[in-house]
This record gives C-alpha cells, structure tokens and sequence, in this order.
C-alpha cells in the first residue's frame, strides 16, 4: 500500500441476527451475536498495528459494540451521519419480500418509502468524506454495510445509484480506500478483507 498518503480503512460491524437472516438493519439498534462479538475482537487483532490520527463510528449499537470490542472505544468519536440507511417501510424486510411489492427494486437506485433516499445517504456520506480528507493521517470508521459502500463510491467520485451493488461486504470485514499516485487519485487498496473472521 502507498504508505506516503494516508488511507482510510472501513470496518463494517459483527454479525447481528438479522445480518444473518438477510432483513434490512436501518437504524433498529440491534446488538452483536456472540459469534459477531468473537469476530470483533478478530477485527481488532487485524487492526492493532495500524496507526490512526482518527477513529470515527456510528452511534448504533452494533458499531459502536464492534468499535469497543476491537478495542479503539476510548479513541473513537461518534458520528451520526455513520449510521446505517434509513430503510423507513422496508425495516426489517429481506430484499425478496420487499421485491414482491415492488419488482425490480433496489436500495442504491429507489431507496426507501418513509426513509432516505440515494441523495440523502449519498448527502451523509460526503460530509464524512470531506471530514476525513481534513485529517492528517490514517482514519478508522466504523460502520454499516450499505452505507459503507455509499462512502466508498463517493470516495470513487463515481454516482451511487449505478455502482454501490457492485460492492460487496461482509460482516466484521475491513476494506481500504486511500489514493494512487496524489490525492486527485482516488483507489481502492483492499476489499472485503474477512479472512481474520472465524466461521
């Protein structure tokens, strides 16, 4: 990795019940199973070397438990604009249901009835771009699958709606976005990283 700049690395939660049954986990606050408390001490081990000038998480409780447990607690600032898309109607409901109602949805294109839309998370996700690219040195966020792949298509500078379901994450993974050869040069370093995690 370009160690010269700095690089932003963002950890998606431990699993939850409902990460394992596929229901949308807007803003119910939910909290880690135990195997998501396990991979979330295996997080920290793969993070421990690294230096951070900073480290951002979300208020919700997966986030922040996962923060915690990979233990950057005491460091972190919480932020509310980290937190998970707001699914409004579809809360709780797994993409197929949802899809029965209205055929051919999709969260990064339609968004959510009673929730946000693409513009509002994409809105959420720049002002944590901006706040990011005003630290000095490597920054650590802590955060939520969807919105995670809205922060890192912004960093991209690419649309949300036509890119973010290219992006896949898993639970208690950590990916990497940072620049190329200057800061004009946006990159993906490393995604989706689980092999710490236990099964």
């Amino acid at each position: 990795m370009n160690t010269e700049l700095p690089l932003v690395y963002l950890a998606r939660h431990g699993e939850t019940e409902w990460s394992l049954t596929g229901q949308h986990t807007g803003l119910t606050d939910l909290p880690l199973t135990e195997r998501g408390r396990r991979n979330a001490h295996q997080l920290g081990q793969r993070l421990k070397s690294i230096n951070f000038a900073a480290v951002l998480t979300s208020p919700l409780e997966r986030a922040r438990n996962t923060c915690e447990l990979s233990g950057f607690g005491s460091s972190a600032q919480v932020d509310r604009d980290l937190v998970e898309w707001d699914y409004g109607e579809y809360e709780g409901l797994r993409t197929a249901e949802i899809q029965k109602k209205h055929p051919g949805w999709q969260v990064f294109v339609n968004g959510c009835p009673g929730g946000e839309s693409v513009n509002d998370v994409t809105t959420r996700a720049d002002r944590i771009l901006q706040k990011i690219r005003e630290v000095n040195g490597n920054v650590l966020v802590f955060s939520s699958g969807h919105f995670i792949r809205v922060f890192a298509v912004r960093w991209l500078g690419l649309e949300v709606s036509g890119n973010c379901r290219y992006f896949k994450l898993s639970t208690a993974s950590v990916s990497v976005v940072g620049y190329g050869k200057s800061i004009s040069d946006p990159a993906i370093w490393l995604w989706n990283d689980a092999h710490h995690v236990s099964t």
